[in-house]
């Protein structure tokens, strides 16, 4: 899970495919496409291979807009040998905060698929 996490220029390959159409990285900004060709530029903040957490800003083009989007991805040890994911994701306005938590855990349960074809192929 952390290998695909942690490779930021892949997310539609190897996490969201389908809900992200392509990923070009400029240094630490990544720019993703989504298949209406919408652009959404995010700043890499972390890739933290100790901690294994990844951590990010939207900084253009959040739908709806956002005044503020800052997320982390952590890979944690589960007891069964597996591992469990914790994104943690703090916004403004706090209005929108029930939309945004409706998309995570529709983002979490495609992240999740993909992640578990991968490991059987």
């Amino acid at each position: 899970m952390w290998d695909a996490l942690r490779d930021v220029g892949a997310v539609h390959r190897r996490l969201l495919p389908g809900r992200v159409l392509n990923v070009s990285l400029d240094g630490d900004v990544r720019t993703l496409t989504m298949p209406d060709g919408h652009l959404v530029r995010e700043l890499i903040v972390t890739v933290d291979d100790e901690e294994r957490r990844l951590v990010y800003a939207v900084i253009e083009g959040a739908r709806p807009p956002l005044r503020h989007h800052h997320a982390s991805f952590q890979v944690l040890p589960d007891s069964d040998g597996h591992s469990r994911l914790r994104w943690i994701t703090d916004l403004l306005p706090d209005s929108l905060a029930p939309l945004i938590e409706a998309r995570t855990a529709h983002g979490i349960k495609e992240m999740k698929e993909v992640l578990e074809l991968s490991a059987t192929t």
